[in-house]
């Protein structure tokens, strides 16, 4: 049910005249009571008067309210056809600008509400000498300027809202722009990207990926989790879709990013998250080709399976630059390890026994202590294994460890 001034049927004829008499009297002085009600909110809410813009806009809320509001009361419109203010809007807006907390832009009308009660209805038998009629004028004036207030202040509330998803908006489109221009390797105006990203582009840059099948994962979370393990505070976090997320560490030296080393991180990241780190580089050159090895690492990890929830493109290397064409990859497993290229028990056992052995140089004793078997045992692995693939062990070195390191990585995908 509206509220409309003077309009209510227990009202007598003579409270309705005094009401739109009264509003008419103030309305003549509105200018007046706006200065005054501007005083008023700048002792108490200091941030009014931050600038000349802040404090015009101010100044043209209360006037635009106050005679917006005593207007209506006048004329006995019912308070929902109330609007705010082209300057109420523009205050908000403004407000939501310069950084502002939405409750201290609501104290403005709070304040202002409180204005009205103290100093114009303080005089209103100046305006209504009989005191039960002024009464009467004060109670209603009061429901409609408390249902007023009520119905403006969600406006310009929601208009502050929308000017805060706006800038939002603007300033992920700029961020998104300047990140695509560094991956294209575009020229750019470097202080203005590194401005607009809130990230310095002139020492190392250690690329991420993160992503998830997941919908309901907080992957800034994740992403401020990898930063914070390189001594970063804020690292440049971009989202790529809702489940995936592009991120940057820049830092004075390169870090540390070995598995040993990422081992504390991995404790740190959900279960159903994923993460391949890019190696460390210079420079807006480096922001590019970090990146571009973090998303082929993703490549690699989603066509293994992998299940490790961190892991470090330099470990994958090799195996993206084999891998390019996953069939001429297949084809080359095949012809460097023969019968050894197909899936089963005893093949895996003899491919690991025999990786390790080209891992450590040809020691057995280093081999075999890796693999926690005995010597002997990884003897007869190597045996079986040369039998299978009809050649020494010794023949094309090079190619049977780059083969047998594909298999390690890409498992069953490069396998018969």
């Amino acid at each position: 049910m509206g509220v409309s001034a003077g309009e209510s049927p227990n009202l007598p004829e003579s409270v309705v005249i005094e009401l739109r008499r009264t509003t008419a009297n103030l309305l003549g002085n509105v200018s007046s009571y706006a200065d005054d009600m501007f005083d008023y909110i700048l002792e108490r809410i200091p941030e009014a008067g931050a600038d000349d813009d802040l404090r015009g806009l101010t100044l043209g809320s209360c006037s635009s309210n106050l005679e917006a509001a005593l207007s209506m009361v006048r004329h006995g419109i019912d308070v929902k056809a109330a609007t705010a203010p082209v300057t109420a809007l523009e205050h908000a807006r403004a407000m939501a600008a310069r950084g502002y907390d939405v409750d201290v832009m609501l104290r403005f009308y709070r304040v202002g509400h409180a204005y009205f009660s103290e100093r114009i209805l303080a005089r209103i038998t100046d305006f209504v000498p009989d005191p039960a009629l002024a009464l009467a004028v004060v109670a209603d004036l009061q429901r409609y300027a408390f249902a007023y207030i009520d119905r403006i202040s969600s406006e310009v509330a929601a208009e502050y809202v929308a000017e805060l998803d706006r800038m939002q908006n603007r300033v992920r489109a700029a961020r998104t722009d300047a990140v695509r221009g560094l991956i294209a390797g575009d020229r750019i105006d470097l202080a203005r990207a590194e401005q607009t990203l809130s990230h310095r582009l002139t020492g190392w840059q250690t690329a991420f990926v993160c992503w998830t099948d997941r919908d309901d994962v907080d992957l800034a979370r994740v992403g401020t989790a990898v930063g914070a393990h390189f001594d970063s505070l804020h690292p440049l976090l971009v989202p790529d879709g809702a489940q995936a997320l592009w991120g940057w560490v820049s830092t004075t030296r390169a870090p540390e990013v070995a598995s040993d080393d990422l081992a504390p991180l991995t404790g740190r990241i959900p279960a159903m998250v994923q993460i391949c780190i890019g190696t460390p580089a210079r420079g807006p050159g480096g922001f590019r080709d970090s990146h571009a090895q973090a998303k082929r690492g993703r490549r690699i990890v989603e066509i293994s399976g992998r299940a490790a929830p961190v892991t470090f493109y330099g470990e994958l290397a090799l195996v993206d630059t084999m891998s390019g064409d996953l069939d001429l990859a297949r084809s080359f497993v095949a012809s460097e390890l023969g019968a050894l290229a197909v899936v089963g028990r005893r093949e895996e056992e003899e491919r690991r026994t025999l990786l390790a052995v080209l891992d450590a140089q040809g020691g057995l004793a280093a081999a075999a202590e890796e693999l926690g078997v005995h010597r002997n045992t990884v003897l007869q692995r190597l045996r079986r294994a040369e039998e299978r693939r009809g050649r020494p062990n010794a023949d094309r070195v090079a190619e049977l460890h780059a083969a047998l390191r594909l298999v390690q990585v890409l498992g069953t995908v490069v396998l018969t």
